[in-house]
């Protein structure tokens, strides 16, 4: 069975209403992001990074997953699927999808502000100042923060190196460590890039300028038929 490896950003979830965060009316053009998502802010107000990643959980919670997410979801009828996904949110495992890597991490689990190990299923309630782990620590949101490392980047690389065929969608593919992976396909796998914004000259891929609701839809039923 081939192996298609995806590759997913926020425009994905764009579609289901989550805001992005770089694009045009992104979330770090209305808050610094020093502020809420990094340790320094974390340090300097706990209760305001708490407060904004809170309200950003219950969009999340809210939010629905759509036809692309759903897509994605129907390939494992003929392909082993693995999804590296840049989001937070939980939409693709609700869309049905099993193999799922957050290497931003996951808004929907909590973990310990001193030991990254102690994560926690957390849903979409707050956390709240007060809310401890099991050795006592502050619990804060398991998502990795600017300045902070990227803990399953190298198994996203491993991934992304056992591909017969890459997908990727709703990324520019301008932010790294993410922007990288692609770089880690073997030479000459096959690559279809969903995105409105998408250069098609560039990483030796055939681009689909279309939304991923769209595009995704679209290929992926070429892909079954193919399969």
């Amino acid at each position: 069975m081939k192996h298609i490896v995806v590759i997913t950003g926020a425009g994905i979830s764009a579609e289901s209403g989550i805001q992005t965060y770089r694009g045009e009316n992104g979330l770090w053009r209305e808050t610094d992001y020093n502020e809420v998502a990094s340790l320094i802010g974390w340090r300097k107000d706990r209760e305001k990074v708490l407060t904004y990643w809170n309200a950003q959980r219950r969009i999340m919670a809210a939010a629905q997953p759509n036809a692309a997410h759903y897509a994605l979801s129907r390939l494992e009828e003929c392909y082993l699927v693995s999804i590296i996904t840049q989001n937070v949110d939980d939409l693709h495992e609700r869309a049905g999808s099993n193999q799922v890597l957050h290497i931003h991490g996951e808004l929907m689990k909590s973990r310990s502000s001193v030991n990254p190990k102690l994560v926690y299923q957390h849903g979409d309630r707050d956390i709240n100042l007060g809310d401890k782990c099991e050795r006592g620590s502050q619990l804060r949101p398991d998502v990795v923060w600017f300045g902070e490392p990227v803990p399953l980047f190298s198994q996203a690389q491993k991934i992304v190196h056992s591909a017969d065929i890459m997908l990727v969608v709703g990324t520019s593919l301008e932010v790294y460590p993410a922007a990288y992976l692609v770089e880690k396909r073997v030479r000459g796998v096959p690559m279809y890039i969903v995105d409105p914004n998408a250069d098609s000259e560039a990483h030796d891929a055939e681009v689909i300028n279309e939304p991923a609701t769209q595009g995704v839809v679209t290929l992926v039923e070429q892909l079954l038929e193919q399969a």
